[in-house]
Parts: structure tokens; sequence; C-alpha cells
């Protein structure tokens, strides 16, 4: 596990950007797994950027989304298809027969469709670069407390702390979903390779409990001490709880003499 720590959420994503273009550069056919939310903005802005103007290819890159609301049609202003398309997808050349983000509007035999879902994961080969943000709860995904650590892409009851937490973004209470498609813990794990970016003071005690708590079915986020491959890119305030940070530097230090083209 590396901790790369960044001053600031500009800075990150820029950081998160290097990290995705090299590993598209090294493989032009990367299946990438990707995540939403306002920590990402970042990271896919600059990669726009490099689109743009450095000729970054996608073309070949096929991408998986770790979750959806359910319930949201893939034109809602507050779906992740759409949030996808106005932030990356319609600015870069990836194809949209290799692009994938579940289903929200599906309505019935839920157990069929994400046993699909994981399929089409398996058919495409695997994920080799998996990005996840955080939950303030450690949750990923929408893998909330208490989820098993084996868990499949599967329909999952969003806790009271998430439903909180996405009340911002809807006018109406019974508007706001309480139930979302996602990649399950097992299937995150599966991932050759993961990324987890996070910034912000609300995330700060969820990163320590990630990368320095037991591993617990409370803090799912804890489950990625059980992968050989996991780089988190933290801003200060996100990391203002971690109690080795001086080691965390000479592990990356070392790292990137010994193995420089990884980072």
């Amino acid at each position: 596990m590396l901790l790369v720590l960044k001053p600031n959420s500009e800075e990150l994503g820029r950081e998160a950007a290097r990290v995705v273009a090299n590993a598209v550069r090294r493989n032009p056919a990367l299946r990438l797994g990707l995540a939403t939310g306002s920590t990402m903005l970042g990271m896919f802005r600059e990669l726009v950027r490099l689109h743009r103007e450095e000729k970054l290819d996608f073309s070949r890159v096929v991408t998986f989304n770790l979750d959806e609301y359910l319930g949201l049609p893939s034109n809602h202003p507050q779906s992740f298809h759409h949030f996808m398309r106005q932030n990356f997808l319609a600015h870069v050349n990836v194809s949209p027969h290799n692009t994938h983000i579940p289903d929200g509007s599906i309505k019935g035999d839920y157990q069929r469709y994400c046993a699909s879902y994981e399929r089409s994961i398996r058919d495409a080969g695997g994920i080799d670069l998996q990005i996840l943000g955080i939950g303030r709860n450690g949750h990923i995904g929408f893998n909330e407390p208490t989820s098993s650590l084996g868990s499949r892409t599967r329909l999952k009851v969003l806790s009271k702390e998430t439903i909180e937490d996405n009340r911002k973004f809807f006018a109406a209470e019974e508007d706001i979903p309480q139930c979302a498609i996602t990649m399950g813990i097992g299937t995150i794990l599966e991932a050759k390779r993961i990324l987890l970016l996070a910034n912000g003071s609300s995330k700060a005690a969820a990163i320590s409990k990630a990368i320095e708590g037991p591993l617990t079915a409370s803090v799912t986020a804890s489950a990625l001490q059980l992968h050989g491959d996991v780089t988190f890119i933290v801003d200060q305030e996100a990391g203002a709880q971690l109690k080795q940070q001086e080691y965390y530097q000479r592990v990356l230090e070392m790292t990137a003499v010994l193995t420089p083209e990884r980072l």
C-alpha cells in the first residue's frame, strides 16, 4: 500500500490523472474502473486536457463504473450516467460500446441484472485499474458498513448517513434515492490495481481508519488492506489524522526510486 499526500485537491486531481494516463499509455486497451463524485472532478478535468492537448488516446479503453442510484434514469441530472457524460465521457474518445455504467432504471429481477454486470467485467478480462472515492463512514462504492468483504455487484440499501449527505443534491425529500446498484467489495478487490482518492477534512477519519485501523466490515475501505497494489492519493486535510505520515513518505520515495514507472 502506498500513500501519496498532496497539498490540495487540485494537485490531487493532477496526480491521479497522471497515474491513469501512464496506465493508458502502457496499455491502450486498459480496463478502467471509474468512480463519481466531486473528488473525481480534478482528475477528469486533467484527463480531458491531456486528451485534447497531448492526444491521450482512449479509443480502446474499456470503462466500468462502480455504481448508480436505483430509480434514476440515465438523463436525470443527479444520475451517475449524467455525471460521467458531463465531466468525462463526452470530452474524450472513449467508444460508447466500451463504456459500462449500472442501469438505475431497471425494475425487478435485480439479481439477474447484477450478475450480468459482473459477467461483463469478467468477459472483458477483469479491471486493470480501479479508481475509488471514500464515504465519510468509510464506504467504497456503495458498500455501506457491515457489507460482506466478499460481496459482488448487487442492490444495496443506502445508510442514513449517505442519504443525509445526498440531501443537498435533491429538491424534495421523496426524490432522494434509498438504494443503489454497486460493485461489491469482492468485485473491487479483484482489480489488478486500485487507486483511492480523498480530499477534505470530512474524509480524514475515514482515511485513518481505512489505512491504519483494523480490517473490519464497519469500514469497508479497510478491505483494501487485503489487496497487494493499492495507492491512496489524499490531500493534507484528508490525511490529517494519519499517525505515520513520515513512514508513508519514505516508502513512497523508495518505491519511486526502485520502480518509477509504477507511478
